[in-house]
């Protein structure tokens, strides 16, 4: 999630088609925060924006899995937004540079994408399993990712400052992947996967409440 910082004026890092990717300064298990403290490859931090990172090449795949414009859009903001929140995580408790990336407002934004496309959608009063197309079996994959992400930033805070805006932009847009996973099945014209409970082929709840699938 880090730049790599090459030194362009050591031998190591020439060479014919410019500086080399690999700095050999991890080598020993340990890996540079922004503002230069260095820390175990596994520690909490390094744990979070490392799962942002993964998040983020998910939501990568799923753009090359479609061509429309609309979504595409959508996804390359998301994707410009994690990195900016696996920049924040990057960065030590204590040092700050610049206002928060990720704020309210894109909380908010999030909140009202999912609305627009939640009017699309038939009532949902089942489990569903993750699948149906290609695309929506692609942004149920990052909808879990997500959920991890998010539970590692749970983790971190447990032990250093996370601010609470970074968690809810990963809560809402996991949120957010659930429903354009259906919108990729309904704009298909194929149906969500219903979860057929043991000894109820139906799977229906008997208590007929609707059901989003996932956890909140």
């Amino acid at each position: 999630m880090t730049p790599k910082r090459v030194r362009s004026g050591s031998t190591a890092a020439r060479g014919s088609a410019g500086p080399r990717i690999y700095t050999r300064t991890g080598d020993r298990g340990e890996t540079g925060l922004i503002g230069g403290r260095r820390v175990p490859k596994d520690h909490l931090r390094v744990e979070a924006y490392g799962a942002v990172d993964e998040l983020n090449a998910h939501l990568g795949f799923v753009r090359a899995q479609t061509e429309d414009a609309e979504l595409v859009v959508l996804l390359d903001d998301i994707q410009h937004r994690l990195f900016d929140l696996g920049a924040e995580l990057a960065t030590p408790a204590g040092i700050t540079d610049r206002a928060p990336a990720i704020d309210s407002a894109e909380v908010e934004q999030l909140e009202h994408t999912i609305d627009r496309y939640q009017t699309s959608l038939p009532q949902l009063r089942e489990f569903i399993l993750p699948g149906g197309t290609v695309l929506a079996a692609a942004l149920h994959v990052a909808r879990t990712v997500c959920r991890r992400a998010e539970r590692r930033l749970v983790t971190l805070g447990r032990e250093e400052p996370v601010r609470a805006g970074l968690m809810q932009y990963l809560n809402r847009l996991s949120d957010l992947l659930f429903v354009l996973a259906r919108v990729a099945n309904l704009r298909s014209g194929r149906p969500d996967v219903i979860w057929r409970k043991s000894g109820s082929p139906e799977g229906k709840r008997e208590d007929g409440r609707g059901k989003r699938g996932h956890d909140a």
